[in-house]
C-alpha cells in the first residue's frame, strides 16, 4: 500500500492532541515508513516575514504571503515548503503525487521572498513521521481515515474548515463521529 500524495485524517479517538482535528498530507509512505506535513495547523505565533528574518533573507517588494504551520512534532525546527509542482529545486526537490512537491532548501525560501517560486506553497516547521508499519497499524485502529484532497483545499486559507472539507470529501458528517471506534 503506498499513501504517498493522499491525506490522513485525525480520527476524534486518535488521542494525540498535536494531531486533534488534524489533516496530514503524505508526501512518501513506503514499507519504509511515512513522512507527511500537517496542513491545518497554522503557527499564529510566527510569519514568513519573521521566518526569513530568522534565516537572514531579505523580503523583496513582491513578495507573496507565505502561510506558516506546525508540519508535525518530529525535527519542529526544520522546515519545507509544500508547494505546487510548477516549481522545482533539482534534485532538491521531492515530488509528491497529486502535482506537488516538497523542497527543504533555501532556494525556494529565496524564490518565494522575491515574490517568484511557485504558485502555491506553505511552509511547514517540523514534520509527521512513521516507522515501519506503524502507519497502517494506526489506520487498522481507526486513527486515521484516507483521502484525496484538491489543492484549492490544501493550500486554501481557511484551516479550521479543511478537516471538515477532508471529512465531506468521504461523504462523511462530522457531526456523526464518535470518539469510541470498533468493528461490526
Amino acid at each position: 500500500m503506498d499513501l504517498s500524495g493522499k491525506c490522513l485524517v485525525a480520527m476524534p479517538a486518535l488521542g494525540d492532541p498535536r494531531f486533534e482535528r488534524s489533516v496530514v498530507l503524505l508526501c512518501t509512505h513506503s514499507s519504509q515508513g511515512a513522512m507527511g506535513l500537517i496542513v491545518n495547523k497554522p503557527m499564529n505565533d510566527l510569519t514568513f516575514r519573521a521566518l526569513l528574518d530568522q534565516v537572514n533573507i531579505r523580503p523583496g517588494p513582491d513578495m507573496r504571503p507565505v502561510p506558516v504551520h506546525f508540519g508535525g512534532p518530529v525535527e519542529p525546527g526544520r522546515g519545507f515548503v509544500l508547494h505546487s509542482a510548477d516549481y522545482t529545486a533539482g534534485r532538491a526537490t521531492m515530488p509528491v503525487p497529486g502535482g506537488l512537491g516538497m523542497t527543504a532548501t533555501l532556494d525556494v525560501l529565496e524564490e518565494l521572498a522575491r515574490g517568484q517560486g511557485p504558485d502555491r506553497a506553505l511552509f511547514a516547521l517540523g514534520y509527521a513521521g512513521w516507522g515501519p508499519g506503524q502507519l497502517e497499524a494506526e489506520i487498522l485502529r481507526n486513527d486515521w481515515l484516507t483521502v484525496d484532497l484538491p489543492q484549492a483545499v490544501l493550500f486554501g486559507a481557511d484551516n479550521a474548515a479543511k478537516w471538515s472539507a477532508a471529512l465531506a470529501a468521504l461523504g462523511i458528517d462530522p457531526m456523526t463521529l464518535s470518539a469510541a471506534a470498533g468493528r461490526a
